[in-house]
């Protein structure tokens, strides 16, 4: 994926088993948690490139999260912040190779970002 490619939507689920079952029956998902992200259940579209997750729904997690990848999450959040976002959740690990953060637009809608290490050079 690219600079500015949708890499994931998280949607905010306060029942699991019936989120599954609503997404898996309507859309085809196969929905799976993986060794490692037990309680995130994740969803893969039948075209096998969209996807993202079911995460427990709280007060700050209400409506669902589109995921942004980019080049870099530290130059995309200080331009969150120079262009009157809020930055939402600092970068954080995901594994040795990625990492992600949220923000708030000016109108409070909230987004991911998501950095990765593609090639390792090895």
């Amino acid at each position: 994926m690219a600079h500015g490619d949708i890499t994931h939507v998280d949607i905010p689920s306060s029942d699991f088993e019936r989120s599954k079952a609503f997404y898996s029956g309507l859309f085809g998902w196969e929905i799976n948690e993986y060794p490692g992200y037990e309680g995130y259940p994740m969803w893969r579209a039948p075209n096998e490139i969209s996807g993202g997750g079911l995460a427990p729904r709280d007060d700050t997690f209400t409506q669902p999260r589109s995921t942004v990848e980019v080049d870099s999450i530290d130059d995309t959040l200080a331009k969150v912040r120079e262009q009157g976002g809020k930055v939402t959740m600092e970068k954080q690990p995901i594994s040795e190779t990625s990492w992600w953060a949220t923000f708030e637009d000016p109108d409070g809608n909230s987004i991911g970002l998501y950095e990765g290490v593609t090639d390792t050079g090895s």
